[in-house]
């Protein structure tokens, strides 16, 4: 891979003063020294090279140091690297936004730049809510969400991620009391069930005037629990909210930009939100970004100034990235692609279901999931697939990839073989 190493990169300092996502301070999780990236491959210190099975967390989907992007990255730099978004305005930002308009639904007129996924679920419900208070609609007070989901780590995004296994169960007591149904049941290729749907029906009926909006990942949910269901959930939700006259926000964060084989995972369903939350792969992983698109009707019922404003809101940097990565994305056949990673995921994680530990095994587009039937050691199974020359990084029961889009079988087998390896060896 070449490059620059640091020499004696101090791993000890990191560990007594540096705070990594998600660790107990006083039992830090084992970390691992990067020097370099590129590709599919990122390189630590001592020299060995990992193929990435995370796309550090679902972001770099055209790899890593791709020229394309870091030319954007370099150019943009040369004019300038930020100016304040109020008051002013600038051509980066216009054009993601007219980029934005044009992948999105045709019903998805306007765009609201903020810092990150956690800050642009904290935009959609404020914009929800905004709309319901100039509708006179004061009495409402709730959203409707779903167990297994998750949409972020900030006190209004974690007051609809799941409020009993998912990671802010701590939080709870100072978190804002909301409508949580189960989450659907139903495969992606398998007809819905009436269970998983009656549910929605019934609270819409019965709450319906409390209600402010619904937000929910659709076809996806994520980090909450990996659960992969059935488009015709988004349909039938859909028709009710519209029934309901109660907005529909979709949180796309994860599954936006190709993740589960269509650009955004509702066009499975043929259906589009109200509001809809982008982030991770919009900028390819080269720095933080998310935007929010949302319908006339949402933007201009609001009638007043929407209250809320980023510092770095619309960074000039990240627009001129994230404007390369899709005309990258769009540049090759990436459906193509994506399908090619589905078969390969398919055929190498198959394997897998007839191990004891393993409850299920699932695929879809380029995400592929082994969920086990107990929680994982996060001090023992990221070394051991760095032993292995790979990096997955499981959470709770899961075991998951998401690579980027470049990867090639080979690797691929790699990661899935890793898996399995890691499942026969060290939880079996």
């Amino acid at each position: 891979m070449g490059g620059i190493r640091a020499l004696n990169m101090d791993v000890s300092f990191d560990r007594q003063h540096i705070w990594h996502p998600y660790t107990d301070m006083a039992h830090p999780d084992p970390v691992f020294p990067v020097v370099g990236a590129q590709g599919c491959l990122i390189e630590l210190e001592d020299g060995r090279q990992l193929i990435d099975g995370m796309s550090s967390w679902w972001t770099a989907i055209h790899g890593y140091n791709h020229p394309q992007l870091n030319a954007a990255l370099i150019q943009q730099a040369d004019k300038m690297s930020h100016v304040m978004f109020g008051g002013l305005t600038h051509e980066p930002a216009i054009r993601l936004a007219q980029q934005l308009v044009d992948i999105t639904d045709n019903t998805l007129q306007h765009v609201f730049f903020a810092d990150s996924g956690s800050v642009a679920v904290e935009v959609a419900l404020k914009m929800a809510a905004q709309l319901a208070f100039a509708r006179g609609q004061t009495s409402k007070d709730k959203f409707v969400t779903f167990r297994k989901g998750y949409h972020g780590d900030t006190f209004g995004a974690m007051s609809v991620c799941d409020p009993i296994d998912g990671m802010h169960q701590a939080f709870a007591p100072l978190l804002n009391k909301h409508i949580f149904l189960d989450s659907p049941h139903s495969g992606f290729n398998r007809p819905l069930l009436d269970e998983d749907i009656q549910p929605f029906k019934d609270v819409l009926q019965r709450r319906h005037e409390e209600i402010i909006a619904v937000i929910f990942e659709p076809v996806v949910q994520n980090a909450g629990g990996m659960n992969i269901y059935a488009p015709e959930y988004l349909r039938q939700v859909r028709a009710l909210c519209d029934q309901y006259q109660i907005p529909l926000i979709f949180d796309e964060i994860a599954t936006g930009f190709g993740r589960t084989g269509k650009l955004f995972a509702y066009q499975h369903a043929g259906v589009a939100p109200d509001i809809l939350c982008l982030g991770k792969a919009l900028t390819g992983g080269m720095m933080t970004l998310s935007a929010v698109v949302c319908r006339s009707d949402v933007a201009l019922g609001i009638e007043s100034r929407f209250m809320h404003g980023p510092t770095y809101m619309a960074n000039p940097l990240a627009c001129a990235v994230a404007s390369a990565s899709i005309d990258l994305l769009h540049s090759y056949d990436w459906q193509s692609e994506i399908q090619r990673i589905e078969k390969q995921l398919c055929l190498g994680l198959e394997p897998c279901r007839v191990l004891t530990p393993v409850k299920d095994v699932r695929v879809l587009g380029s995400i592929g999931v082994v969920e086990l039937h107990q929680s994982i050691d996060l001090n023992t199974l990221p070394s051991f697939f760095v032993e292995k020359g790979v990096w997955i990084r499981p959470f709770r029961n899961l075991i998951y990839l998401m690579p980027p889009y470049v990867i090639n079988d080979e690797q691929l087998h790699v990661l899935c073989t890793a898996i399995q390896q890691a499942i026969e060896e060290v939880l079996c």
